[in-house]
């Protein structure tokens, strides 16, 4: 499950994608109903990372480091909230053996982990911050 940290760091991306020059954190967090300190929290650990850049005084904030449409979904979910895998022992960057699994290899829990961590990790390294930019406005359809 996406954690608030890592919507709030995409909202506050998806903003910076669009637009013009610096954006105050202030304006970012009340255009997009985020709360201030938490997001203070959530830039600093974008700009850490290398995502953003910021400029203090006058005409500062932020804004990205580099073209949205070079900024994946994927990189900022994992900067925010670490590996994409559901479970520990199918993870490509935190990789922990389960405690209770007698043959990893035969485990059909972490067999079909794997397939989950690597259909999120197709999709979600494939969607750039730019494409999210026109995604979104989805009426309701009914299922048929």
């Amino acid at each position: 499950m996406l954690s608030n940290k890592a919507k709030y760091g995409l909202k506050a991306l998806i903003h910076l994608a669009g637009a013009e020059g610096q954006c105050l954190a202030g304006d970012m967090a009340a255009q997009n109903n985020i709360p201030r300190k938490f997001l203070d929290a959530i830039l600093l650990e974008l700009r850490n990372a290398g995502i953003l850049n910021s400029k203090k005084g006058k005409g500062g904030g932020y804004h990205l480091a580099r073209p949205a449409d070079k900024i994946t979904v994927g990189q900022i979910i994992r900067i925010l909230d670490g590996p994409l895998a559901p479970i520990a022992c199918a993870s490509r960057t935190a990789y922990q053996r389960c405690n209770d699994c007698p043959d990893e290899d035969a485990c059909a829990i972490r067999d079909l982990m794997l397939d989950v961590r690597d259909a999120m990790a197709l999709i979600l390294d494939r969607t750039s911050i730019a494409s999210l930019r026109g995604r979104g406005g989805r009426s309701a359809q009914i299922l048929r």
